[in-house]
This record gives structure tokens, sequence and C-alpha cells, in this order.
């Protein structure tokens, strides 16, 4: 039996407080403004914090924005000015890391960021630096939404893959549950009270959410039917014709991954930064020859949707790399719905 835990409604403050102490804890944080966003930020005691869905989600945990990867500095000889030593820093950027109130397809988001950064040939050093020393807190969803669709893509209201510590809402406060190794060592070292008397609210809280959601779809051929519209050029035009080639949807995605490298500086000192990249640019596959094989909107659609139903399912376990979380169609200002496309 996992071990669990139970905080009140008044108490997170608190907890939050306790765990920042030893790490750093990433909360949803409500950024006012035409249309309030929540997004996930460093937290400090005193500062406050909601349980709402975030708008985009805490990919920048292991994955930043923007990144160091190395800094060199050379220093030349005072002796002997043709000779310069050469001095290369590639040490990670990682701390104990604690993301707090994140929803089950973010959490599921990390997994398939899994895949090519510690499961590809070469594990990332700069990711699997951040992974280790992550701790996952997830808020169990009390029902589904009109964008959401974690049930297409294996997920759910509760589903546990890449979480730690489940978080469910219960009558006057939350239970916790370790899902996980780091989990049940997580929760062993607090000093809340046990929460094994509640999980069978917390269980039936879980199946509410999960009938709450409308049947889903039958999507074990996608793979298939998108191989064979692959060169229905037509098909995805027609698709992706008031697609304005944004980027929302990739900056929006828990397991949008692609990245460019970029170097600052002088012969004597500088960096080398890895940066988010949105294949939805026209500029993002223009190789070196000035050739660019996508230079029309519905190619880059089509390689994206099929990335996330068609290469990532045939290359890996099967599973899509989309968990279904909704926040596309949500931010697309075009209304664009993926689920139609993928239908």
């Amino acid at each position: 039996m996992s071990i669990t835990r139970f905080v009140t409604a008044d108490g997170l403050p608190a907890f939050l407080a306790h765990l920042s102490k030893s790490a750093r804890v990433l909360a949803p944080v409500e950024k006012p403004g035409n249309k309030t966003a929540v997004v996930f930020e460093p937290w400090k005691e005193g500062k406050p914090f909601t349980l709402a869905k975030a708008t985009v989600p805490a990919k920048e945990a292991v994955l930043p924005q923007c990144e160091v990867l190395v800094r060199y500095s050379k220093t030349k000889d005072p002796n002997d000015p043709g000779k310069c030593t050469m001095t290369l820093d590639d040490t990670p950027q990682a701390e104990p890391t604690v993301v707090f109130g994140s929803r089950p397809c973010d959490a599921r988001g990390y997994v398939t960021l899994d895949r090519p950064y510690l499961h590809g040939p070469f594990a990332d050093p700069y990711y699997k630096a951040r992974r280790d020393q992550l701790t996952v807190i997830t808020l169990t969803c009390p029902s589904g939404c009109s964008t959401c669709f974690c049930h297409w893509t294996g997920g759910g209201p509760a589903d546990p893959t890449g979480s730690d510590v489940l978080l469910t809402a219960v009558n006057g406060g939350f239970v916790l549950e370790a899902v996980s190794e780091k989990g049940e060592a997580f929760l062993a070292s607090t000093k809340l009270a046990d929460g094994s008397d509640k999980m069978d609210e917390a269980k039936a809280a879980r199946e509410k959410a999960a009938a709450s959601q409308q049947p889903a779809p039958d999507l074990s051929k996608a793979a298939r039917r998108l191989e064979q519209r692959f060169t229905d050029v037509d098909f995805w035009a027609e698709q992706t014709a008031k697609c304005l080639s944004c980027g929302a949807c990739t900056y929006m995605c828990p397991t949008c991954q692609c990245f460019n490298i970029s170097d600052e500086g002088d012969p004597l000192e500088g960096r080398r930064l890895r940066s988010w990249d949105n294949c939805m640019s026209p500029l993002f596959t223009r190789e070196a020859s000035g050739h660019n094989p996508r230079t029309a909107k519905a190619l880059r659609m089509r390689n994206r949707v099929s990335h996330k139903y068609w290469y990532a399912p045939d290359y890996s376990d099967g599973r899509f790399a989309c968990t279904g979380c909704g926040r596309c169609i949500k931010q697309w200002p075009v209304s664009l719905d993926v689920r139609k496309i993928v239908l």
C-alpha cells in the first residue's frame, strides 16, 4: 500500500513554505492582464498561488526556454602572447525542484520528453541533471472540460504517469498519494497527517472525474491512417488553411521538444545557448544551402501532427507524443482543433 498523507486547504501555504526551504518550488500563479494567464513561477512564502490549470505547463523545470550549455574563455599568456589557455565550463544548471499543482497531462509530458533526452542513443546530461532532481506533485482533475482529451491518448483525470505524488481534493483538504519510489520517500519525510482514512473519498472523486468525460474514439489506427495521408497535400492544405504559423501550439505544448543552438560572444569569451524552437516557423527547416523542404504551412502542420500521432508511436512503446491537454485548442487564435485533424 502506497504512502498517503492529508493536508487541509488552509495548510497548503505552510506545506509549500516547508518545501521551499530545501528546494525550488514551481507553483501556478495568476498573471492578470487583458486575459488572465496562469503560469508556473518560483514560489516564496507569502506569494499567492492558484490551483487552476496553468495556461502553459511547467516544462521549463526540465527544459528551460533558454539555457547555457557551455561557457568558454580564452586567456593569453602575458609572457608569450601567441600562447593561449582555453577554459570550458559545461556544468549542468540544476537544483532540487518541486513542481506543485501540475495536471496529469502535464506530468505525462515529462515521460514523453524522457524518450529523446534520456532514452535515445545518448542521454542529455543537462536534461538528466534537472530530471533527477525533480519531484512532481500533480493535482488530479475534478472533471473534464471541452478542450481536454487526455483519455483519447491513454491518460485520464488521475493518470499517475510522470507524477511522484497525486494530490486529490476531498472534504476539508487534499489527500496526497505517493505513486513512485521518489514520491514514497518524499511523503515519508513530511510531517503531514496520515491520509489513508480518506483514500476512499479520493478514489470516488477520481472516478467521478473520469465519468464526466465523453467516450473517447478509437485511435488505434491513427498512425497508419496518417501514413496513408502523408502525400495527400490537398488534405493538409484544407485542414490548415486558417493556421497563422504563430507557434502558439508548440510553445503551450508539454511535449514539444524542438530546440535551436546559438553562440554568443567573441574570440576571447562567450557561451553556447540552447533555446526552444518552433516547427511551425517557416524558417525552422531551412538548410545551410538555403533549401527549405517545408515552405508551406500545410507541410509543417503535417509534420507536427504526424510526429505526435504516427512517428512517436512507431519508434517508442506505442504511446502518442500528445497528452491531450487541449492547450493548443484553447490557445490557437483561429480555433484550429487538432482533434478534428486526427479524426
